[in-house]
């Protein structure tokens, strides 16, 4: 039985390392944009959270809660579309509109750190 993702009966060990890796990673680099405020989500989703990170600043009552996913190759179009720009929107025929931004840029924007 999986310790830390509902669901995941399935997954390999290496592929449950590697998750809580991304994740792990992903809470350090908000900590060291200041979002002081960050953790890890218990269950990764499987409670009443639903995602793998919550950051925000501890001033701040505002938390933004991100599903994290890695894959080997599997974004590459999406790194190519945004290569030169600050951002990226993306859609689906019948879906709302995302943006995509770096990570650095996101956590900034968060901590109130990002110079428009």
């Amino acid at each position: 039985m999986c310790r830390w993702k509902i669901g995941c009966e399935n997954m390999g060990k290496s592929q449950r390392d590697k998750g809580y890796r991304v994740e792990n990673n992903v809470r350090k680099k908000a900590l060291d944009h200041g979002l002081d405020a960050c953790y890890r989500v218990p269950l990764s989703g499987g409670g009443s959270i639903k995602g793998d990170i919550v950051v925000g600043c501890e001033n701040s009552k505002e938390r933004w809660t991100l599903e994290v996913k890695c894959r080997a190759s599997g974004f590459k179009q999406i790194y190519d579309w945004i290569e030169g720009n600050d951002g990226l929107v993306i859609k689906a025929d019948g879906k709302r509109e995302l943006v995509v931004l770096d990570m650095g840029d996101f956590f900034d924007l968060v901590a109130g750190k990002h110079d428009l």
